[in-house]
């Protein structure tokens, strides 16, 4: 069987390959994407791996059919970049549903702290040998009232992470967990009431800019943002006058919303032309990394194993597991 491996970065390489030869699949890896541009070299493969911001459109998709692709085995949780109705009937795509909810909601968390005890500017601070306390005042988690959107394995663990804390609970979901630990409220009471807000809900066309600029003003005034997993969830241009006109009193983006061409990258060397992203970066309340929550040795060996063992299923049984049925989303 051979996998047309996209968008590689170093740390992907060691596990796959492991796996592969344990299980006959022969990798070829590109560290381009695979978009409109690149999906010539799909040819001769029997399967393709993506990433979350490979292109895999209706264009991509008739081509990877003409190529004798037979399906798409995506190595992370969201398939927002699939278009999953132009492959139903073409290619079978299978996804890793939960590879460590623990890792992504942990990042929430350490995001969460380093913004709001200033842990980022005291650390450059004692870097120039500066021990001053002043502008570094921040605030106790404690009694504090959280808003998990989305309640799924990741949002859950949040919520008790939250609960460790002392904080009060409330969350949102359109279909509610019984087993999670806090408070269901509708989304408008969550804005109204939540000092912490924390996305953790699939990207869809019901969710896409989720935090607009109807929702940011019935947010209280400085409320803190977290998003750890699409950055479509929230209109940023309408984030960024939100920051500025003070009602949003920090955020703490792990995605952002046209990452595509930077994260993952090292742009050091380059000038920045998303004037946007630049912006946010200047800001002292925002804090961003560039779509690490997942990257953890445990979550990097879950997905390896779960994306070989769906692609050792297709060759089995012609079936992978963890489809994603069109009809069923």
């Amino acid at each position: 069987m051979r996998i047309a491996f996209f968008d590689t970065k170093i740390y992907d390489k060691p596990s796959f390959e492991e796996l592969g030869e344990k299980h006959n699949i022969k990798y070829k890896f590109f560290e381009t994407k695979l978009t409109p541009d690149t999906v010539d070299l799909t040819r001769g493969y029997d399967g393709v791996c993506v990433f979350v911001n490979d292109c895999v459109n209706a264009e991509v998709i008739d081509e990877l059919y003409q190529n004798g692709v037979k399906f798409i085995a995506l190595r992370c949780a969201g398939f927002n970049n699939v278009d999953i109705k132009h492959a139903n009937g073409k290619l079978q795509v299978c996804r890793v549903p939960a590879y460590s909810p623990y890792a992504v909601a942990e990042h929430a968390m350490a995001m969460l702290l380093t913004s709001i005890r200033r842990i980022h500017k005291a650390y450059i601070r004692t870097k120039d040998f500066n021990f001053s306390l002043n502008g570094l005042t921040g605030f106790d988690l404690h009694g504090k009232t959280v808003g998990i959107v989305g309640t799924g394995k990741i949002g859950s663990v949040f919520a008790d992470i939250c609960n460790g804390f002392g904080m009060k609970v409330i969350a949102y979901d359109k279909y509610p967990n019984s087993n999670v630990n806090a408070k269901y409220v509708s989304l408008e009471e969550l804005f109204e009431k939540s000092d912490i807000i924390s996305l953790h809900c699939p990207l869809t066309n019901e969710t896409e800019h989720l935090i607009s600029k109807q929702s940011i003003e019935k947010l209280k005034k400085g409320v803190v943002i977290i998003n750890t997993s699409r950055g479509g969830l929230i209109d940023t241009d309408a984030l960024v006058e939100g920051i500025k006109s003070r009602k949003i009193g920090a955020a703490c983006l792990d995605v952002y919303e046209e990452e595509s061409d930077l994260f993952f990258e090292d742009k050091s060397g380059h000038i920045i032309e998303d004037d946007t992203l630049a912006r946010l970066i200047s800001m002292p309340n925002v804090i961003i990394t560039s779509h690490q929550a997942f990257l953890t040795e445990e979550a990097l060996k879950s997905i390896a194993e779960t994306t070989t063992q769906n692609i050792v299923s297709f060759i089995e049984n012609g079936e992978c597991e963890n489809r994603i049925c069109y009809k069923c989303v």
